[in-house]
């Protein structure tokens, strides 16, 4: 069994801050793999599942941001499960808008809801680190991370979620190079050989006709007498 863990704030204000992108990672894999309906549960929302072989439980913790690790410690004892067995998707300043990656156990960097995690169970869980790029300076950061995404923002957002969600049952069977890979297919998707080179062909320039030749009004003496000059 695994626990997924998507970090955010409750409350209809915060849905769409960039803080909240662990909220929504969760809420695509629940809405794209069939997952049960959300409940009440372990100071949060709760809903059961499967991807491929494993037993996924996800978690939203509503105690807010910077008291998660109750609502984690509190799932991870009910099920008797190691910290190893637990990921947690969170917004991450350090990476460019769309770059995710995965990480196992570390320090908490200063993000609020990991730091709670840590107190209550330790360091030794996993990540998914989802980008959201940096506003500049860390005066800005408060503002930055409670604010909803831009407009701007939506196409790469949904190509991050959709791909998380593509990627999930890699997670869950803990092939991180392939969870990543879907992701990747999703932010940046190869580009088409056979499109290229329908492209390439389109831009030629067609070949001029050849001129038709102008008829021939020679009578049949004067076509003779040419042909032994």
């Amino acid at each position: 069994m695994k626990l997924f863990v998507g970090l955010g704030n409750p409350g209809a204000k915060y849905t769409g801050n960039r803080h909240n992108i662990g909220f929504m990672a969760v809420d695509r894999i629940a809405a794209d793999h069939g997952f049960g309906p959300w409940r009440k549960g372990f100071q949060g929302l709760v809903s059961e599942g499967r991807l491929g072989s494993e037993k996924v439980i996800l978690l939203k913790p509503e105690t807010f941001m910077n008291l998660s690790g109750q609502s984690v410690g509190e799932a991870l004892r009910f099920y008797k499960l190691t910290p190893a067995d637990v990921t947690v998707f969170h917004d991450e300043l350090d990476l460019a808008p769309a770059k995710v990656r995965v990480k196992q156990s570390g320090g908490h960097a200063g993000h609020n809801g990991l730091r709670s995690i840590h107190a209550h169970i330790g360091e030794a869980y996993g990540r998914v680190r989802l980008g959201i790029g940096h506003p500049g300076h860390k005066d800005a950061v408060a503002s930055y991370v409670l604010h909803d995404f831009a407009k701007s923002d939506q196409d790469w957002l949904d190509a991050v979620l959709r791909g998380v969600s593509d990627g999930a049952v890699a997670l869950a069977e803990g092939d991180g190079p392939r969870f990543l890979n879907s992701v990747a297919l999703r932010t940046a998707p190869p580009r088409s050989s056979t499109g290229m080179q329908a492209a390439a062909s389109a831009s030629k320039p067609e070949p001029k006709p050849k001129p038709e030749p102008e008829p021939d009004t020679r009578n049949a003496l004067q076509r003779l007498a040419d042909r032994f000059r």
